[in-house]
């Protein structure tokens, strides 16, 4: 028997990857994520043996976990991770930070471009470069060399965090989709200025979902995917996920010891929520053994996810809610995603914490996937009653078990496909067969515009011992479902809330929520906002505006000619030695 983690699609097949493959692909030819055949076994020891570790370790001895030697070899490995974490600013990489008794934020926004996304992009993009490289050692005379085209969607930070995790990265040509207006003046500074020539930046008429769509659409379109080798950076590819599972570990094992010694599970990882890969990475650190009460889901008014732990449904439109209501489609939103009074359209509300505008939960799918197997649940149309069952040991199943373990993995793959068949079809799906199993292992918050400027003024202008804190507006939408949560939680709970992005990058919420007239002190050029992201407004743009799928083919397939003519034959200039 083959002990090697493989990697498998959410929707089914027979298809089983190693996880170089696995990363490459991004998303299975049949529209599912790929996720481990297995979780596997941490050391008996590890809370008494990693406590020590700097971030850079521990994520060596959790990504050893699910890759192979055979995948990446240990000493590259463990120089892929030094090199990925040696661009953070925090010697910590992702410290904890208290702000209040029982109460701690993990700042994730120490990397090179201030948000948590930092954190796995830069590990994706040596993975990248590393497979690259070593596939195009070993070419063999006259085969063309492989390349990768990525292609993500980014609502404001992952386009930045993975322009800079791969730019200038040989054989790499990555193209970001945003929606035209609706990421924050410095996002959009942070992806247009940078020069590099792989670099291409695609504002799209439309929304972030239509980004997605597209993305997804494209990967879907065997044939244009073969042409141009597509890769995936956003958080449908596994490698993501994986290393963003690390932090979770890591503020672990900072907390005070009184916390981590105490027999029951008193940790409550509250995490600002939108296309659900960094709370999924809790997820899986829950399923490792990492302990913790329910991960609690913090939406902003965008909550397809709250309403579906609220009432297992879940859809793309709230059917509860009146039809014929005209604030729905038109509320004004205070200090939106681009420093203006911008309107919801197409059923996306535009809020202060643009990074969470979405429709539809990406990396759901993956949660769906052991929901069904846990519950053995099976989509409405495949008539039969789903059953309690108990969860799935972490270690490997024996060969005994092998055939009803595949059984039972089949059974799950053809639940999700049923499942996401029927959103695509109807726009909604009924999931009550595994919510109670849901809500086991999580909570989840709505909060609103008004409620998120209420916290970044709360935790501004409390007196408190551990002072005065400016938080980004996703981070505020953590601490109001703290606040919420705290309220009956047992005595003893200890709460770190997950703070995604730095506050100079939503400079018009953060300055909405402390006006001068209130907060004459308040500076927020002088001490809120790097010098880094204040000398990106000097520098030249480069942005490619589009109209729809159509649009970013066009593009893609127009500098794929340009580049393949470019290597065809030396240019004039090239034949003189000129640069």
């Amino acid at each position: 028997m083959d002990d090697e983690m493989k990697y498998f699609s959410t929707r089914g097949g027979d298809e089983r990857l190693t996880f170089e493959e696995a990363v490459l692909t991004g998303l299975a030819p049949n529209g599912g994520l790929y996720i481990p055949d297995r979780i596997p076994a941490l050391p008996s020891n590890w809370a008494e043996s990693w406590k020590d570790l700097s971030f850079s370790e521990l994520s060596f001895r959790i990504l050893s976990l699910f890759i192979p030697t055979s995948s990446i070899p240990s000493e590259d490995l463990a120089e892929i991770i030094l090199r990925s974490y040696s661009t953070f600013r925090h010697e910590q990489t992702t410290p904890l930070k208290q702000v209040d008794e029982d109460e701690y934020v993990l700042e994730l926004f120490h990397g090179p471009t201030f948000a948590f996304k930092d954190v796995a992009l830069q590990f994706l993009g040596n993975v990248f470069e590393y497979c690259l490289k070593r596939k195009n050692a070993n070419l063999k005379e006259g085969e063309a060399r492989h390349k990768l085209t990525v292609v993500g969607a980014t609502s404001g930070d992952t386009g930045s965090a993975a322009i800079y995790g791969l730019r200038g990265k040989q054989d790499v040509s990555i193209y970001i989709l945003y929606p035209y207006g609706r990421v924050s003046p410095i996002q959009e500074q942070q992806m247009a200025t940078v020069p590099d020539e792989n670099v291409h930046c695609v504002a799209v008429d439309g929304t972030f979902d239509d980004c997605q769509d597209t993305v997804k659409t494209l990967f879907s379109d065997v044939e244009f995917n073969a042409t141009h080798r597509l890769g995936a950076i956003n958080s449908i590819n596994w490698a993501r996920i994986l290393a963003q599972i690390v932090y979770y570990f890591h503020a672990y094992l900072h907390l005070p010891a009184h916390v981590r010694e105490n027999p029951v599970p008193n940790v409550q990882f509250v995490v600002p929520t939108g296309n659900f890969g960094d709370i999924l990475a809790g997820f899986y650190a829950k399923r490792l053994g990492l302990p913790m009460k329910e991960l609690v889901v913090a939406t902003n008014e965008n909550d397809i996810l709250q309403r579906f732990w609220k009432t297992g449904r879940y859809e793309k439109q709230d059917s509860s809610a009146p039809s014929t209501t005209e604030s729905a489609e038109t509320e004004v939103v205070q200090g939106s995603s681009d420093g203006s009074q911008a309107q919801s359209t197409g059923g996306v509300k535009e809020t202060m914490s643009p990074a969470m505008d979405i429709l539809v939960s990406s990396n759901f799918e993956r949660l769906l996937f052991y929901l069904a197997y846990d519950t053995q649940a099976v989509p409405r149309s495949n008539v039969a009653d789903s059953a309690s069952v108990e969860q799935p040991k972490a270690e490997v199943a024996g060969a005994g078990n092998a055939a009803s373990q595949e059984d039972r993995v089949r059974r799950a793959q053809a639940a999700v496909k049923g499942w996401m068949d029927e959103l695509k079809r109807e726009g909604s799906v009924d999931l009550g067969s595994v919510l109670q199993r849901a809500k086991e292992d999580f909570k989840a918050e709505r909060v609103s515009d008004k409620q998120t400027a209420e916290q970044i003024k709360r935790y501004y202008s409390r007196e408190s011992r551990f002072g005065p804190y400016v938080v980004d507006p996703h981070t505020a939408v953590g601490l109001e479902a703290t606040q919420r949560v705290a309220k009956t939680a047992a005595p003893g709970t200890t709460f770190v809330t997950l703070s995604t992005a730095h506050p100079a990058k939503f400079d018009a919420a953060v300055k909405g929520a402390l006006p001068t007239s209130e907060f004459p002190e308040f500076d927020f050029d002088g001490k809120v906002l790097p010098d880094v992201l204040r000398d990106l407004a000097g520098l030249e743009k480069r942005v490619t505006r589009v109209k729809g799928e159509q649009g970013v083919r066009e593009l893609i397939e127009k500098v794929a000619k340009e580049t393949k003519d470019g290597e065809a034959k030396p240019t004039e200039e090239e034949g003189k030695g000129s640069m």
